[in-house]
């Protein structure tokens, strides 16, 4: 397989040459072009199957030259290189089937996965060039029914249990199966960290996932039948014994996986794991290990097998709730996190940990810290807004982990702000600040409280306890201080100051304006002027 790099900057072209392990990834020549001329000439020359292109170049870019190999029926997987994150570029890209688009500066690691994607496919599309050509073209679609056999019995609903219903199943879709077969399914659930390839582009992420199961899960006595995601991070992986099943082996496998989930995937992992059985068996089994995966809430980077998992369904009983409460109110979040700690450990370690009870235990702990610091005239749903507390709250029935991250999350963000709201002058500070920044905005005592997440009523009167007047009048005298500058150093027509500090209305400001100065605008600025020429 070949590769092409086109740039016309020298040191990118060395560089892609250099920093990236072509060999490893079947490349066996790669060709050089420094625009889009000598691009044209090699591909007519050469059979090219990657393209590396920039797209902006000063003798054509690299859209025109994707443009003609489309015209031309070559075929050749494009990865286009550029400086621009531009909307237009992409769609053009897009448009003309690019394979990727790829921002500069190069992160070499990142672009080796994508070019190896783009390998798979290039080889994929060779394959079906040669199965047509050769008339095989029936085992791609054989392919697509062995996933759609699998993917029926895992996530369906239903799925037929008379051997001899499965038996016809399988012979009317000239499927490789017996009844008899052996097959054992295991559950992988990841975690990627937060800033991980997981967390960033997920396409690519699945892509080096399924490269490390599909080597990793390789041996005679067993094959891989099908690897499916039933829903995002969780996967299926189903296993074809055709020797006797070995339960130390898939130890040995799982622990090795979860090794190289955390080293080069950078995420944890959880594998689930059911005994081997029958054709017929397989569905139930499949069941029962994802509700074991929805409804068992374990540490990360460990082996859970299905039959020597039990849990225990018990009442509820929520943590020292009083304790709980009297550590917010000392403003002791480590103590609060430590008693949590050991109350989640307690019930993990009488295996009655499960969802359904750690979605009470959720519920308290938001309803304890969500009163604490309602009593303290902060506005809690608007403190616990946005991208971050949403995404940790979900995730938090996913593990120990998860549920600990989120609690830290709630407690420290609780603490951290009950401290501020405690601080008078720093609560004023603050809203001084931002209306002299936003002066010409609406501002109102509402807008102005969610600004640092309290009672509008309660900061109406912490600001007048504060500075001696009311918020109302602070504002007011800080416009028209603006707009007194304003008149005095500039040329802006009053209508216009008017409007930039706030009021659209121009008699209002001009009567607010006379209030405050004794005069109105214009004669503010006459005098002004005046004194200036003394």
């Amino acid at each position: 397989m070949n590769v092409l790099l086109v740039d016309d900057d020298y040191f990118v072209v060395t560089a892609l040459e250099k920093k990236i392990d072509w060999k490893a990834l079947s490349i066996e020549n790669i060709f050089t072009a420094y625009n889009v001329s000598q691009a044209r000439d090699i591909l007519q020359q050469h059979p090219v199957h990657i393209l590396i292109c920039d797209i902006e170049m000063p003798q054509g870019n690299g859209l025109e030259l994707l443009a003609w190999i489309r015209e031309e029926e070559y075929s050749v997987q494009t990865i286009f290189l550029t400086n621009y994150a531009d909307f237009n570029y992409a769609q053009k890209a897009i448009e003309l089937q690019s394979f990727d688009y790829f921002l500069k500066p190069i992160e070499f690691d990142k672009l080796t996965l994508i070019i190896r994607k783009a390998v798979s496919k290039a080889s994929a599309e060779q394959h079906i060039e040669k199965a047509i050509a050769e008339g095989y073209l029936w085992k791609k679609n054989q392919d697509k029914i062995v996933e759609h056999f699998w993917r029926k019995l895992m996530t369906g609903k239903t799925f037929p249990s008379d051997p001899a219903v499965i038996a016809h199943a399988i012979a009317d879709q000239n499927l490789s199966y017996q009844i008899s077969d052996s097959f054992q399914p295991v559950l992988i659930k990841v975690f990627p960290y937060d800033t991980s390839l997981g967390k960033e582009d997920k396409d690519l992420f699945d892509y080096a996932l399924l490269n490390v199961l599909y080597e990793l899960f390789q041996s005679p006595r067993y094959s891989i039948e099908t690897i499916l995601e039933y829903k995002d991070y969780n996967w299926i992986a189903m296993l074809k014994w055709d020797a006797s099943p070995e339960s130390h082996r898939m130890e040995e496998l799982c622990s090795s996986f979860i090794e190289k989930a955390n080293r080069f995937l950078r995420c944890d992992a959880c594998c689930n794991i059911a005994t081997a059985s029958a054709l017929p068996a397989v569905h139930p089994v499949i069941r029962q290990l994802i509700h074991m995966n929805e409804e068992m809430i374990n540490s990360r980077n460990q082996i859970f097998w299905l039959e020597k998992t039990q849990y225990q369904e018990a009442d509820y009983t929520p943590p020292n709730l009083t304790l709980l409460e009297e550590l917010l109110n000392q403003a002791n979040s480590s103590a609060f996190l430590d008693e949590t700690h050991r109350y989640l450990h307690s019930l993990l370690n009488h295996q009655s940990m499960n969802a359904s009870l750690l979605r009470l235990f959720r519920l308290d702990l938001v309803q304890l810290v969500y009163s604490f610091l309602k009593n303290k005239e902060i506005q809690v749903h608007k403190l616990y807004t946005g991208k971050m507390n949403d995404q940790l709250f979900m995730q938090s029935l996913n593990s120990m982990e998860d549920m600990e991250k989120y609690l830290t999350y709630l407690v420290n963000t609780a603490t951290r702000y009950r401290d501020f709201a405690e601080q008078p002058r720093s609560v004023v500070e603050e809203i001084q600040q931002y209306i002299g920044r936003h002066y010409g905005n609406d501002l109102t005592r509402t807008s102005l409280a969610e600004i640092v997440y309290l009672n509008p009523d309660y900061l109406a009167r912490l600001f007048k306890k504060e500075t001696g007047i009311s918020l109302g009048t602070y504002i007011i005298e800080a416009r028209i201080g603006i707009a007194k500058q304003l008149l005095k150093t500039t040329n802006m027509s009053v209508n216009a100051i008017s409007s930039k500090t706030g009021y659209s209305n121009y008699s209002y400001f001009s009567k607010l304006f006379k209030q405050e100065t004794g005069c109105t605008p214009y004669e503010y600025r006459n005098q002004q002027q005046a004194e200036s020429l003394l």
